[in-house]
């Protein structure tokens, strides 16, 4: 299945916070400074250079190859410094402009007919209200991450890739390069292109991310407060450099959910190493997170399982082809995202959206935890489409479960505050019409014990044929 999100990357716009003295990951004393070369590759040192060793650079007008090269392997010394790990193999690092990377990363169809995927997708994204049935999301997820991302890891290539204004003489982020090499290093001890880091569903994919960037977040915090207390650090220009946006206005309901891994990621790590050590990191690459209500909750608790059996008739039916038996599973992050989006731009009442900065540890930037989507026990969101002679119709059945009764009845109103926020009409018993609108359509919203299920389709009529209600 070809991801919904595409997360391995490094995002800009991060409000860096505070963060603790924590020893190495082996517990040792610093080795002093300057020392000969060892006779072979040992963890602190790579090509030449030792973790605490001085670089002759001047970075105030941009690094020369050479300089990015010391840069580089001095840096590569100090990740595996922190993390306990040893790079097998050489890392190239290569510097791309972003119109470059806008170009390879722009989604939708470019001006083409849409793939099934995309439509799929797209129907994804309307049902947690963040893109409606105008916009492509494809290109609002491309348009996003072109705008603010400042380099990323290419597991296929094994290569880094740093975004900058100036890839003739880039200025560039220290925490940027950091990061990416952390990603390089899960590459070689782990292979990040191994299926279980991608995740079959969205939530699967952003939980395993927040395993995967919360790693390479958390080394990059301890490495930026090294930089500040016992080690010598280039620095980086204020302008021109690679961690900054590319322009324009990314959809901050799709950043939101991309970013998610980032904000909470490294606060689940750092409390497995709290519990258990460093070698909980490696255990938990074996067996990655599989939900997002873990990484936002630290738990273990496994989804529920969701039987679905699709009674669609007149024509309508679903996506076989995608996802998973052609459902999605957006989970817990991304039901967040939905109340905190609305609520910011429709004034929907969900959530205070000020509360997304209510955090408690210094490694987290955003609140994810809400009640409306707090107590998620699995979903799984069909997409269905119907040919007629005028095109082709869209719809989605949304079966969410719920860990209990209490919590069912909270996500079914702040779902039906989201419908009224934008002036839904009451047609029948929990029926009801957007009249105009990104999101016009007729929903059908109902509850059964721990189960709520929404039905969507281009009119009230429409509903029954996607899914007939149950006598």
């Amino acid at each position: 299945m070809r991801r919904s999100v595409a997360t391995a990357a490094l995002v800009a716009l991060v409000v860096l916070g505070g963060c603790s003295t924590l020893l190495d990951a082996g517990g040792v004393e610093e080795p002093e400074s300057n020392r000969a070369d060892p006779e072979s590759d040992v963890i602190g040192w790579e090509d030449g250079y030792w973790w605490n060793d001085s670089v002759a650079v001047d970075a105030s007008d941009g690094l020369t190859k050479p300089e990015l090269e010391a840069v580089t392997a001095r840096m590569m010394a100090r990740v595996e410094r922190i993390r306990g790990h040893e790079f097998t193999e050489d890392v190239q690092v290569r510097v791309i402009s972003r119109e470059e990377y806008r170009n390879r990363s722009s989604g939708g169809s470019s001006g083409g007919e849409a793939s099934e995927y995309e439509r799929w997708n797209d129907q994804v994204w309307e049902a947690l209200f963040v893109t409606g049935e105008s916009q492509s999301s494809g290109e609002a997820i491309g348009e996003t991450r072109s705008s603010a991302v400042a380099g990323f890891y290419s597991p296929s290539d094994d290569e880094i890739k740093i975004i900058t204004g100036t890839p003739e003489s880039p200025t560039i982020n220290n925490v940027t390069l950091v990061h990416e090499l952390v990603h390089a290093l899960q590459d070689q001890k782990y292979d990040l292109t191994k299926a279980k880091y991608g995740g079959e569903t969205q939530d699967e994919q952003l939980a395993a991310d927040g395993l995967v960037e919360g790693d390479a977040k958390y080394v990059e915090r301890r490495y930026v407060q090294r930089c500040g207390e016992s080690w010598e650090c280039v620095g980086t220009p204020s302008s021109g450099g690679s961690g900054g946006g590319g322009g324009g206005t990314p959809n901050l309901g799709i950043f939101l959910t991309i970013f998610q891994p980032y904000s909470d990621g490294p606060v689940y790590v750092h409390d497995l190493i709290e519990r258990e050590g460093w070698a909980a990191i490696d255990d938990s690459f074996e067996t990655p997170p599989t939900s997002t209500e873990q990484i936002i909750h630290r738990t273990d608790e496994a989804p529920v399982p969701v039987d679905y059996r699709d009674r669609a008739r007149n024509g309508w039916e679903t996506f076989p082809e995608q996802g998973v038996d052609g459902s999605d599973t957006v989970g817990e992050a991304s039901m967040y995202v939905m109340f905190w989006y609305q609520a910011r731009s429709t004034g929907a009442d969900t959530i205070d959206p000020r509360t997304i900065g209510d955090v408690e540890s210094p490694y987290d930037t955003y609140n994810y935890d809400a009640e409306p989507s707090a107590g998620w026990g699995n979903d799984r969101l069909f997409p269905y489409k119907k040919a007629t002679d005028s095109g082709t119709e869209y719809g989605y059945v949304w079966t969410t479960e719920w860990d209990s009764e209490q919590d069912a009845r909270e996500f079914q109103r702040a779902y039906r505050a989201i419908l009224d926020a934008h002036d839904a009409e009451e047609r029948a018993t929990s029926t009801y019409v957007v009249p105009d609108g990104a999101f016009a359509d007729a929903f059908r919203v109902t509850r059964s014990g721990t189960r709520v299920t929404i039905v969507n389709g281009p009119a009230v009529e429409d509903l029954d044929d996607i899914r007939p209600r149950q006598s």
